[in-house]
């Protein structure tokens, strides 16, 4: 059994795991939630509001770059084992 392929393989499945952590349930549903407490709360903090604006913006985009830390390393053990 070669130790670089499973390892390989672990990363990709780390990265993409945690890459839909991140874009999805951090920044999307997270952000989203956090709008919505702002609106109900009994003053809105603009800094606030605009970073959570900005994580729903950026969601997609900070997703795949967490899903590419891990998952080329990855792909590049596998192809090199």
């Amino acid at each position: 059994m070669n130790w670089k392929a499973v390892f390989g393989v672990f990363l990709m499945v780390c990265g993409i795991t945690l890459g839909l952590y991140v874009g999805v349930w951090l920044c999307l549903i997270g952000g989203i939630i956090n709008i919505i407490e702002q609106f109900q709360a009994e003053h809105i903090n603009a800094f606030i509001m605009a970073l959570n604006i900005a994580k729903v913006m950026l969601s997609a985009m900070l997703g795949w770059v967490t899903l590419l830390i891990l998952f080329l390393p990855g792909l590049d053990l596998v192809k090199k084992s």
